[in-house]
């Protein structure tokens, strides 16, 4: 666990170092993030669930994650929602309730849980609902007018983060094979996404005080606390006396709930203008309490 954690703070400080002496020039995380977001990110996803058996998906440990999430980012929304726009109430939820379940959740699913299996029905919760739901929210709502109803309902054949998500459940839903030689292009765009996010993330980081007051303090402070803390406590008390889980079982739900914000929701906020402070200070000190939380989880349950 330790060791995702310390690649995640590598990469991120050599993009903080990039920005600090200007090798990359004012507009580097803005391109990243667009290079993520069009090209990197939507290869990635393909070419993890084109690849991905959907066997062993829907669990009650899932069903656990996916109340938490609801119930976080709920009430993320209902705390905020008298003093903030639509797609600034979206980012704040996101942050809340969307964890790191590529690059961090991975090696903690390996070193915490011993199973890397268990964090794909994670992913795929994410990626093919979360993901689509928000961007599709974020797309009709950061233009500032009222949408059509017919650009509400295309929304997400719009975004190639969510075409990726469908394009590649159906192949593996089809049960196809894809030839290595179809394949590697999307490894090889797919391999830069979470290095590129992260140096993108460590860009932004160049003058920002994640610790100081300021108007966003408290949207801060309460997406790190929903993510941290109430997340992983909802996805115990769920799992514990709803679905009856203990043992193995519990601790995966309550570990992949504890996981920090993902820092694609940079990318996101980014992308589409809203929240990008919020989101940047959000990843960096989750991912910071993110440590001590997750070890405290382990200790208890395990």
């Amino acid at each position: 666990m330790l060791t995702g954690f310390a690649g995640i703070w590598l990469v991120t400080l050599a993009g903080y170092l990039a920005g600090r002496f200007g090798v990359l020039g004012a507009e580097a995380p803005a391109v990243l993030s667009r290079l993520v977001f069009y090209l990197a990110a939507p290869a990635l996803l393909f070419a993890t669930l084109a690849t991905t058996s959907l066997d062993r998906v829907f669990t009650p440990a899932l069903a656990a994650f996916v109340i938490s999430t609801v119930v976080v980012a709920a009430l993320s929304v209902a705390v905020r929602w008298r003093r903030r726009a639509a797609a600034e109430l979206t980012v704040g939820a996101l942050c809340a309730s969307y964890v790191n379940a590529g690059n961090l959740g991975l090696p903690v699913a390996a070193y915490v849980l011993g199973d890397v299996s268990l964090v794909v029905p994670v992913l795929l919760f994410q990626l093919l609902v979360a993901t689509p739901a928000a961007l599709a929210v974020l797309d009709v709502t950061a233009a500032g007018h009222r949408p059509s109803v017919l650009r509400l309902v295309s929304a997400p054949l719009r975004n190639p983060v969510s075409l990726a998500c469908a394009c590649g459940l159906v192949v593996a839903a089809a049960g196809w094979r894809l030839p290595p030689e179809v394949l590697r292009p999307f490894e090889l765009v797919g391999g830069a996404a979470v290095p590129l996010a992260l140096v993108a993330l460590g860009l932004a980081l160049r003058g920002s005080r994640p610790l100081a007051a300021g108007p966003d303090a408290g949207d801060r402070w309460l997406a790190v606390a929903l993510k941290v803390a109430v997340q992983p406590a909802v996805a115990w008390a769920v799992g514990r006396f709803a679905f009856h889980l203990d043992g193995h079982a519990l601790l995966a739900a309550v570990v992949l709930a504890a996981l920090p914000s993902a820092q694609n929701l940079f990318v996101y906020a980014t992308r589409y203008g809203r929240g990008t402070a919020l989101a940047r200070d959000a990843i960096v000190l989750s991912t910071l309490a993110a440590v001590p939380a997750l070890l405290v989880v382990a200790a208890l349950l395990t």
